[in-house]
């Protein structure tokens, strides 16, 4: 997509038909202008014009001048223009927050469980929480999730949040996350990449990210299932810190018996066992 087509589509966004905001750009271009050479240089329609002009005079996007028999017409100093969105916005954001608070029944709604379905949605309401952190962050989080966050990530670590966890990979970005031994031996068992992220202590967002938009997790602030999920990630990080602690002798003894103590609870069969301990000696 060209620079010209995406500024129309982010332009869109703010409310703008399509034929405005190509007159005002095009306006910004040459200007003054009248409607006929606007028309022209824009692909508006002659037909729709000068609709589309008085639709951004009452928008104060464009502002017309007489002379003679010829109207003219000037756009708005875009520097402007964004202070003008931008304080409009503000105040339309201060009034919606102002309102919904007020009507948000929150203590009757900590403890629902809210299913979130399709992995790009699932990133798209991480990145909200993700922002409106103000304390801390624990995630148990793979690769593939954690390149689409980090944007998001960044920003809140530069302002003071407080970031841990376990990370799934090979190439980890923060040194605040501890690397997940034996990936190898993992997935043989599991096959899926799963993800827990708590945000502040008040958000956890936890489930399946691997089946593309048949992904889905469950977003709750019910204090349990927070309890829980921090319980899990704490635990990782302990055995995992304490695995690379180990000499050589030491970690494969330590392995084993990790081995040994899964097969008994999930109890695999003689094969199974056997498979994850061979896929595991390369690690």
């Amino acid at each position: 997509m060209s620079n010209e087509l995406s500024i129309i589509e982010d332009m869109k966004k703010l409310g703008l038909s399509e034929y405005e905001v190509k007159a005002y750009l095009k306006l910004l271009e040459e200007y003054p202008a009248n409607g006929y050479t606007l028309s022209k240089n824009s692909g508006v329609p002659r037909s729709r014009i000068y609709e589309v002009l008085e639709s951004l005079k009452n928008k104060q996007m464009v502002f017309e001048q007489v002379e003679g028999k010829t109207t003219l017409y000037h756009p708005l100093d875009p520097r402007l223009l964004m202070n003008k969105l931008k304080s409009n916005f503000d105040n339309i954001l201060n009034n919606v927050d102002e309102y919904t608070k007020k009507v948000y029944s929150e203590e009757e709604n900590d403890n629902k469980l809210v299913v979130i379905k399709g992995r790009s949605k699932i990133i798209d309401f991480l990145k909200v929480l993700i922002s409106s952190s103000e304390k801390r962050i624990a995630v148990s989080i793979w690769d593939e999730e954690i390149q689409d966050i980090s944007p998001c990530l960044d920003e809140v670590i530069n302002r003071g949040v407080i970031l841990r966890g376990m990370y799934f990979g090979k190439n980890n970005p923060y040194k605040e996350l501890v690397t997940h031994r034996r990936i190898e031996r993992y997935l043989s068992e599991k096959k899926e990449r799963y993800i827990t992220i708590i945000i502040d202590g008040v958000h956890v967002v936890s489930g399946i990210v691997s089946r593309g938009e048949e992904s889905q997790v469950t977003w709750t602030k019910d204090i349990g299932f927070i309890e829980m999920s921090e319980d899990y990630i704490a635990h990782d990080l302990m055995v995992n810190r304490y695995s690379e602690k180990l000499k050589d002798d030491e970690k494969v003894e330590y392995e084993e018996f990790s081995d040994r103590v899964r097969k008994e609870y999930y109890n695999f069969t003689d094969e199974e066992y056997n498979s994850f301990r061979n896929l595991s000696k390369d690690e």
